[in-house]
Parts: C-alpha cells; structure tokens; sequence
C-alpha cells in the first residue's frame, strides 16, 4: 500500500512539476536559440564584404604544431596587412576588435587571431608546455610569414593589446624587418612595477571615495607582488575595485554589466558558438595560471631597451592596468628609428574598444606616417 501511495505521488509530482518545468525549459532553449540565430544573420549580413577585391575569411590553420583560428576581414586585398594581437593572457578580441573597429577594414586587411589555448583555439589536449610566451611569440612569426607569402608583401603592420604588447614587442624585437611598424596598445613594460602602480591608485582612490569596504579589502591583500599561489586570488580583488574607478574602462563602474556585454558581442558573432564562448572562459582561466611566470618576468626596460622599426604608443590617460606612467618611461627610453606617443584622453586600458573612430583615425595617420617615412611600398 505503501508503495503504491508513493508511486502516485511520484507519477503526479512528474505530470504536474516535473513535465511543466521541463517542457518550459525546452521552449526557452527553442525560442533562445532562434533569438541567437536571428541576430547571428542580422550580424552576418551587416558585416558583409562585398568588395570584389575584399576577403572575409575563418580559418583554422596550424601554428607551431597546434591548430588555431585566425580571421582575415578587409574591403581591399592590396591594402597593408594588420596582424593583432589579443590581450590576456588568453583573452581573444577577434570579436570586439571587428564589432568596434569594423571600419578599420576600409584601410587594412585586418587579420584577428585566437592564440594556442585560447577562445576558438582552446584545447583540453594542450598541457602547460604547449602554452606559454615563447611559444606564442614562435607562433606570431609563423603567422607573419604566412602572411607575407599569402598577401604577397615583404612587411605586416603589427599590433599588441595588453598581454599582446608583450609579444608584439619581443616579435618585432627578433625580427624587425618582418615589420613595417609596431602599435602597441595599453603597452605592458615591467609587470610587477606596473602592478604596485595600479594598486596604490586603487587604494587612494578608496581612500578618496570614503569607501571602507574597498580600503578594508585591499588593505587586506597589501601591494604586489603576490605569492604564486594567492596571486589569481588576490589580484581579483584589486581588479574588482580598479574596475570600479575607471582604471580599466574609463567612466565604467560596473564589471558585471561590463562582462555582459562581452557576453552578448559574442553571442551574436557568428565567428563564435556557444561552445567557444565556453573556450573562451576555459582558455582565460587556463592561460593565466600557466603563463604567470611569463608574466612576471617581463622588463622591456632592460629586455628591449631599443627596437629597429617606427614604434607607436597608444596609452589611454586613465590606465592603471599597465599604468600609463609606466608607459611613457618607456617611450623616453626606447630607442626607434621613429616613435610617437599617442594619448587617449577619455580611455582606460582599451583605447581600440573605449574610443574606436579616434582608433581609426590614429591607424590611418600610423600608414600615412610610415609611408612618409619609408615610400609608399613599406
């Protein structure tokens, strides 16, 4: 009897709770997924080239032995090659790079690259010796003499973004005539000074706005450098209240609703699919942890006091990830055939992304420049 009682509660626990829940459940996924698809197509055809002498292009190719994706997007085949390098470690920018800077294809062919371990490329199979800086920076000369060879040109442009301006520069650094110029944006230059930078203006700025909770927390964690194995967690902490006060989106406050955006960017690419957007998290994870030791032990100050191409800096005036004032000590002390130092007033760290038709504008001027430099044909 007893039985029975509890398999009629169970049939009607499943018919009345369970089978709603579940069929709810299916509608939403069915109705998410045409939501996503529409706004993928909207997306597909307002990306479109069309140009007859353009190219819009996904591939998977193979780098130093590991398969990777990279995107080529530009109106006119003849126009230079720019090669950009996402930050991170194993954060890629394939995506926001042709969502904020779609423009930038009117003037180069723009070629977007998820690293080994990273977003698209992201493979459980890879182990810590398969990612790390040097393997990267192996992977980007690779990358440039395929694109030498495909675009048909003796040089590339290159441009590094954060944890991209560290192999930007050691790129250029080993092969300079691969290069017709070098942009580093939020440039890195000594990672463990540039991080007692960005946390003592963390702390101030607590200390400024009265908040007790931000002054507590990263009075808790004290300044850089971190112990390896609290490192991830305590730089967490710093960056949630950096994020805060602009430091690394200017005028931004709110991380969660930064990252949501993020989210949607990539949701309605069709470069990524849900499963990627997964990569993309795992690759991010992943990348830092094993590349830490990389991290730390960048000093373009002493590694690369000098590079044999025309050098251009673009600082946000708000950046305390790389601390802009970091920056401009390296640009006095760099030695280039040709250096600037381009400054975005109303940017944090992501001048590109936070300021894109000034970007623009400052790539274009960066071609006519080396043109003026060199001839036409750099």
């Amino acid at each position: 009897m007893i039985i029975i009682r509890v398999s009629l509660a169970s049939s009607k626990l499943f018919r009345y709770v369970l089978l709603p829940v579940f069929s709810l459940l299916l509608v939403f996924l069915a109705v998410f997924s045409l939501f996503v698809f529409y706004w993928q197509y909207q997306t597909v055809q307002a990306i479109e080239i069309t140009s007859p002498d353009g190219i819009q292009s996904l591939e998977k190719i193979s780098l130093g032995g590991v398969d990777q994706w990279v995107s080529f997007r530009g109106q006119d085949t003849t126009n230079p090659v720019l090669l950009f390098l996402h930050g991170g470690p194993g954060s890629p920018e394939m995506v926001p790079m042709r969502h904020y800077n779609q423009d930038l294809e009117n003037h180069y062919v723009v070629v977007g690259w998820d690293q080994r371990g990273a977003g698209k490329s992201f493979s459980q199979k890879l182990t810590p010796e398969d990612v790390t800086l040097e393997q990267i920076i192996g992977d980007t000369l690779e990358l440039t003499e395929m694109l030498q060879e495909r675009f048909d040109v003796d040089t590339i442009y290159l441009a590094g973004h954060s944890w991209g301006s560290i192999v930007g520069t050691h790129a250029v650094h080993r092969k300079p005539e691969y290069y017709a110029a070098y942009v580093g944006i939020g440039q890195a230059v000594h990672f463990t000074e540039a991080e007692k930078i960005s946390y003592q203006f963390t702390l101030d700025e607590a200390k400024r706005r009265n908040l007790d909770q931000a002054v507590e927390e990263l009075t808790a964690i004290g300044s850089p450098p971190y112990e390896e194995d609290a490192f991830l967690e305590k730089i967490s902490v710093q960056r949630k209240w950096l994020f805060q006060f602009g430091g690394d989106v200017y005028g931004e406050s709110n991380n969660v609703l930064h990252l949501l955006e993020l989210a949607k960017i990539h949701l309605f690419a069709p470069e990524y699919s849900v499963k990627d957007i997964v990569r993309y998290v795992k690759g991010n994870q992943q990348s830092v942890a094993w590349m830490l030791d990389d991290l730390t032990s960048v000093d373009f100050l002493k590694q690369v006091p000098k590079l044999e191409v025309p050098v251009f800096f673009f600082s946000g005036r708000h950046d305390y990830v790389t601390a802009y004032e970091y920056v401009e000590k390296y640009y006095e002390a760099l030695q280039a055939p040709y250096k600037e130092m381009v400054w975005f007033e109303h940017s944090a760290h992501s001048p590109n992304f936070e300021e894109p038709e000034r970007f623009r504008l400052e790539m274009v001027r960066v071609k006519e420049t080396v043109d003026s430099l060199y001839g036409e044909d750099s």
